[in-house]
């Protein structure tokens, strides 16, 4: 497979991130795609009561009940690009990465958040025990654990569409926020894992969520 490098500066300044992009991505959230995602929610509920791929591609999301999303399969060493936006008064969600089997908190699975939270788009929240290297900027024994992002806000006006896109690749993650780098942390524990979107009580819409193999 033919494969181009992007190069883009990182938040450290001194360091340089080069990605690894293959020709292709692969769409996660059309129509057909559905089958391969799985719902979890508390009370139980149907993923096709809870999302909806309209017919230009946009996926409404009911918001809840609590919960989340995610892909049967899971990914590791990949560029995943993300499109959100909120069709009322912004609120609460988060795409998380590398969710795999082990500890729970609540309803939240094993995984590191990518927040899209109004405010805090780029945070990350390492969730029921996943761990980084990098101190967290949250207040000691605080819950929850959160690495602030590093840059002023780069989030859109409410009802405007963001994007995220989110490098991860030898246990390295890094967030982009509207073309902004916004967060960046090694060691990450789990370094792979399903992908998935949160649920957690607002409204929202996604589109072009597509994935690139990095190997």
């Amino acid at each position: 497979m033919i494969r181009t490098v992007l190069c883009t500066g990182l938040l450290c300044g001194a360091v340089t991130a080069c990605a690894v992009a293959p020709a292709a991505q692969r769409n996660l959230l059309d129509a057909a795609a559905l089958s391969d995602w799985e719902l979890h929610t508390e009370p139980a509920a149907s993923l096709r009561d809870v999302v909806t791929v309209r017919a230009d591609g946009v996926l409404d999301v009911a918001g809840k009940p609590t919960g989340y999303f995610a892909t049967k399969a899971g990914f590791d060493d990949y560029r995943l690009h993300v499109e959100w936006r909120w069709t009322d008064k912004p609120g609460n969600a988060g795409v998380l990465l590398h969710i795999s089997g082990g500890p729970m908190d609540r309803v939240w699975p094993l995984s590191l958040q990518v927040q899209t939270k109004r405010g805090g788009a780029g945070d990350l929240l390492p969730m029921a025990g996943a761990t980084f290297a990098e101190p967290a900027t949250s207040a000691p024994g605080a819950q929850p654990v959160i690495k602030a992002h590093t840059a002023p806000d780069s989030e859109r006006p409410p009802g405007e569409w963001n994007s995220a896109d989110i490098v991860c690749r030898d246990g390295t993650v890094e967030v982009i926020v509207n073309g902004v780098p916004q967060n960046r942390v090694t060691a990450v524990q789990p370094r792979r894992g399903r992908i998935g979107f949160q649920l957690e009580g607002t409204p929202y819409q996604l589109r072009n969520v597509t994935v690139s193999d990095l190997h």
